[in-house]
């Protein structure tokens, strides 16, 4: 297992012609459910269109999103630096660490049908799973990265960019990520970074160790159960947990890694592990609706997907460090709920949503809990070492903060 096949680093929502973009009445791009009847503030659609297109010094290859009210829906896409053809606002891309969300959910929707107690220990459903030195461990510790766990791959050295590129299409199992990172060859046993339940450091280990909980309750893997569970429900009909395939469904949108010998290389096709999905803007937009919105858990459920671990005084625990959970009044506690995180924009505007990270990939969905405002996006890289936050992110949310100059004629 190697360090960068996912690059972890979480995102904050803070000259290439634009290719493409449009707006949408709510009602006429919403086919899978009715659109909110809210009325929300026009969107700036003139400094949407301006976001979205690549800028010297973006170092991506090209990028998609989409930012809805309940009255309107804009799309856009830039065109891809390295062929300079016009990326579809519908491409597909690796989601990263956005499939979070979704082992999050059908783990909750395991709990509402009493077949999983997430204040039960991972010792428990997973017996031998961890090494036998370590405490117990809760399910609901693995969701809301109270855990402890060490980092995955603990050990392992660093590769070089040339042997990433090599292993991209290598598939690892939630099985085999987990013996590599607790169980190392030398015979060690990597050490908690905390005790489990009194602070958060966000784990990305601790979701290969979900992902277990779920085939081992279902005895199917992750793939079928998020298919049947969310995906077919909700005619997710453009987003895929591929299960190794390397294929990537067309239209696509491309992600670029320069090798040693500084040639970019398309990482388009890669294998990734048991969690990793593809998706496409429209389809988050829609998957984030149907959950906030209630289609997805029932009334208690939803409530944990927002709730914050807290201490014995009923505050939220502190965050290990300041390289996430540092924005807002509440920097430095924790911010990551049940599968989703929360952040606050400049203007007060509280949003919850997952960022997400693949190899030659970095994107986002976050919206109110109202879903008053929704934004997805993603970005392909164009250089190995691209800004793990895209500037698109808070070119975006600086286009949603600007009000447009003329609101009776925005198109």
């Amino acid at each position: 297992m190697h360090t960068l096949k996912r690059r972890l680093t979480p995102l904050l929502l803070a000259t290439a012609a634009l290719a493409s973009a449009s707006v949408l009445p709510a009602a006429a791009a919403e086919p899978h459910g009715p659109a909110l009847t809210a009325s929300s503030p026009a969107l700036n659609t003139t400094a949407l269109d301006a976001a979205v297109a690549l800028e010297p010094g973006d170092r991506m290859s090209g990028q998609v999103a989409r930012v809805a009210t309940p009255d309107q829906v804009w799309q856009g896409s830039s065109t891809d630096a390295f062929t300079g053809r016009t990326i579809s606002p519908d491409a597909h891309f690796h989601i990263g660490s956005m499939s979070k969300t979704f082992v999050a959910v059908v783990l909750l929707q395991l709990e509402a049908e009493h077949r999983v107690d997430l204040d039960q220990t991972v010792q428990h459903y997973l017996p031998g799973t961890l090494p036998a030195s370590y405490p117990p461990i809760t399910v609901r510790q693995l969701l809301n990265h109270t855990s402890g766990l060490p980092a995955m791959s603990f050990g392992s050295p660093n590769p070089t960019v040339d042997q990433v590129l090599d292993e991209r299409l290598d598939y690892f199992t939630f099985d085999e990520i987990i013996r590599a990172s607790l169980f190392p060859a030398d015979g060690s046993t990597p050490p908690l970074h905390f005790t489990p339940g009194t602070e958060q450091e966000y784990s990305s280990l601790g979701y290969r160790v979900a992902g277990a909980v779920i085939e081992q309750l279902t005895g199917h893997s992750f793939s079928e159960e998020v298919t049947a569970r969310v995906l077919r429900p909700l005619h997710l009909n453009q987003t895929t947990a591929p299960a190794g395939d390397p294929r990537m469904p067309r239209p696509a949108l491309h992600g670029y890694v320069t090798d040693s010998t500084g040639r970019p290389v398309d990482v388009t096709r890669q294998a990734d592990d048991s969690g990793a999905m593809i998706s496409t803007a429209a389809d988050l937009d829609h998957f984030v609706t149907a959950l906030y919105g209630g289609k997805l858990l029932a009334t208690a459920q939803l409530d944990e997907l927002f709730a914050l671990p807290r201490d014995g005084n009923g505050n939220p625990v502190p965050y290990v460090d300041g390289s996430d959970c540092n924005t807002g009044p509440a920097t430095g506690k924790a911010c990551y709920g049940v599968g989703v995180k929360t952040i606050a924009l400049p203007d007060g505007t509280v949003l919850w949503g997952k960022t997400g990270h693949d190899l030659g990939y970095a994107g986002a969905f976050f919206a109110t809990r109202d879903l008053r405002l929704r934004v997805v996006y993603d970005a392909g890289t164009a250089t190995s070492d691209a800004p793990s936050t895209p500037a698109l992110a808070n070119r975006l949310i600086a286009a949603v903060l600007t009000p447009p100059q003329n609101p009776a004629g925005a198109h």
